[in-house]
């Protein structure tokens, strides 16, 4: 089984935040309410995009850079 990529498009919004925690932040910068949402489980990527009006090519370019940040771990 391959592994998840942060460009699936079948990618619920819920399994994205889960897998790469760093890609909620361009959802709270773009002023989004996914994060949290209780639809998250359902939606993907490009439901919010069409949801928001968000050119969906450059959205995901910013979620490959958040989630190629390594997550900040808490000790």
């Amino acid at each position: 089984m391959a592994a998840p990529s942060v460009d699936d498009p079948d990618l619920a919004l819920l399994n994205l935040f889960e897998l790469w925690p760093g890609t909620g932040a361009v959802f709270l910068k773009h002023r989004m309410l996914c994060f949290g949402c209780p639809i998250a489980p359902f939606h993907r990527v490009i439901d919010a995009c069409r949801e928001y009006r968000l050119d969906e090519a450059e959205f995901r370019e910013e979620l490959r850079a958040a989630a190629a940040e390594p997550a900040i771990s808490r000790r």
